[in-house]
């Protein structure tokens, strides 16, 4: 079967570039259910297979580990083989090490098929969206970005809503042998329409050096900052890895501004958009992180919500990010992204801000969680789709696929930065908070010292204490339970902070590009009359024939013909 032939300028039937996009859609929706998916399995995992504790935690972390440290490296490699070749690799790497996961006879087995697993993921996303850049002319992008990433954020959430339900009624094997189907239809769409893009260029060549130092500098990091909830920061564990990463990092790009083949062009950074883009993807996905990560676990361990009550409270957004992210995608198209992505934030922040305001420990879902979730969906719907295309719009095509990488590897790294500093700050809030509100009194006995040394390694959670007469007990769970809400208002406030500071950054850092005007469109130019361009109004449509000018009415009129800001 042969691919479908062009790309932008080919003029894609409007079918052809329907089913490419469902292909992106459907590659990349794997990665992300995959993300979260294996959570609600690991207790089935652990049963079955064995590995404790560990086997639990690196079944779930060398799939995020492999991901995020090998994402730009998948973005260089679709930029030099091509993005449709790298997308179908990736995507039938996917589907066979889904089928080596769900065959897995033993927990290291299944940790190494899930670590190749994150490979073939950080191979396929950015290539998925350079084919969308590939595919679709810039005044469609945006809403194809927004399909693409509003499918994203749905089998995110999906993930542990799928994954219970797989676990309950068969086996937790099912929850990487259903992707094989998936990968199947994915890769009949690549085959069939997705377009071969541009040939190879045959002086590209693959930076080793610096793909090898980019890859061990971000696998450092990313499990430095994976192990430090468990082990803190001083541990070796932690701070080794680290070190070490964030050497090898910084070695990546001395590396880079010196190579003359650069993985990375350096001088992307020096773009406005591309710049101010990145970081603000860094707080908004920093602050999404938080969010999420701080108000699942207060709805479980504080609020009494069940596993599967916390997981699906985010619905909400979900569906709103379906229903609405293209439609915003195609209003930046049309009127620029500035206004979305410096208003979209500051509406999210708001919806976070009603969250803070209202969640207490006792939490009514409809009149406490509810308002302040639908406002956040709205904002985060305004966002997401002109931040991605407004970072890809900067760069040029022939770097389609490293600058999807950066954007990528920035938003997965920006959540554990932010949980992994933001939690040290709330677990020290929780701990001292805790023994003040106790007092010394009761810490001086030595079951309720005991029970708050425990609580103190799992901020945000009740302190069992027995033992204790009736009115200690009930003193140090009121004390708990203000001290979890405090502290959990606190780490959410800051992620409040950080959506915040990203709309600031969207509102004075972004620039609305130049409109594009098609001079074929506009033959007489100004000398016969007034263009419609000239009244912002397209296309011309007088043609050939020309209309009565008044003296001096051309060029002065048309003096904004070109764009505007």
């Amino acid at each position: 079967m042969e691919a479908a032939k062009g790309g932008v300028e080919g003029a894609l039937p409007e079918r052809t570039k329907t089913l490419v996009l469902v292909a992106a859609i459907l590659g990349t929706t794997v990665v992300t259910i995959d993300s979260t998916v294996v959570n609600v399995a690991l207790p089935a995992i652990a049963e079955d297979l064995g590995g404790g504790l560990a086997g639990q935690q690196w079944t779930a972390n060398a799939y995020l580990v492999t991901l995020a440290s090998l994402l730009l490296v998948g973005g260089s490699f679709g930029d030099i083989f091509g993005e449709r070749r790298v997308f179908a690799l990736g995507v039938l790497l996917f589907g066979l090490t889904s089928l080596v996961c769900a065959l897995a006879p033993t927990i290291e087995i299944l940790v190494a098929a899930r670590a190749l697993q994150g490979t073939a993921g950080a191979l396929l996303t950015p290539a998925a969206l350079a084919v969308i850049v590939a595919t679709f002319p810039p005044d469609e992008r945006g809403k194809a970005v927004g399909a693409w990433t509003a499918w994203g954020g749905i089998g995110t959430v999906l993930g542990p809503v799928v994954g219970g339900q797989l676990v309950d009624a068969a086996s937790w094997r099912w929850i990487f042998a259903i992707n094989v189907p998936i990968v199947l239809v994915t890769m009949l769409l690549i085959l069939r329409v997705v377009p071969a893009g541009r040939d190879r260029d045959p002086n590209a060549r693959v930076d080793v050096v610096g793909a090898l130092l980019c890859a061990l500098g971000l696998a450092g990091i990313t499990f430095g900052l994976i192990e430090q909830p468990l082990h803190g920061w001083a541990d070796p564990v932690v701070a080794g890895p680290l070190v070490i990463g964030a050497l090898m990092f910084a070695g990546f790009l001395s590396w880079e501004a010196r190579s003359s083949h650069p993985m990375l062009p350096l001088a992307l950074f020096r773009r406005r958009n591309f710049a101010a883009g990145n970081l603000e993807t860094f707080l908004m996905y920093g602050g999404l992180g938080l969010m999420f990560f701080f108000l699942v676990l207060f709805l479980q361990q504080v609020a009494g919500f069940s596993a599967l009550a916390a997981g699906s409270s985010s619905i909400p957004v979900t569906v709103l990010m379906f229903l609405l992210s293209m439609r915003f995608g195609a209003l930046a198209d049309r009127r620029g992204p500035r206004f979305f992505m410096g208003v979209g934030p500051l509406v999210a922040a708001t919806g976070m801000a009603l969250l803070l305001w209202r969640v207490d420990a006792d939490v009514d879902y409809l009149t406490d969680l509810l308002p302040g979730l639908v406002v956040f969906g709205l904002g985060l719907s305004m966002t997401v789709a002109p931040l991605t295309s407004t970072v890809l719009a900067d760069a040029d095509e022939s770097n389609a696929g490293i600058a999807s990488g950066v954007n990528n590897a920035i938003a997965r790294v920006a959540g554990l930065v932010a949980i992994a500093a933001v939690g040290a700050v709330v677990a020290g809030v929780f701990g001292a908070k805790l023994e003040d509100e106790i007092g010394s009194t009761a810490l001086q006995r030595l079951e309720v010292a005991r029970a708050v040394e425990e609580a103190k390694k799992q901020p945000l959670s009740t302190v069992a204490v027995s033992g204790v007469p009736e009115d200690v007990e009930t003193s140090v769970d009121e004390a708990a339970e203000d001290t979890s809400v405090h502290a959990f208002r606190v780490g959410l406030g800051i992620a409040t902070a950080l959506v915040a500071l990203g709309g600031l950054l969207g509102l004075l850092g972004i620039s609305n590009p130049r409109r594009r005007v098609a001079a074929a469109d506009c033959p007489g130019g100004q000398l016969v009359g007034h263009p419609r361009e000239g009244t912002r109004q397209s296309p011309c449509d007088w043609g050939d024939q020309a209309r009565p000018v008044a003296l001096g009415s051309g060029a002065a009129g048309g003096a904004n013909a070109a764009g505007r800001q």
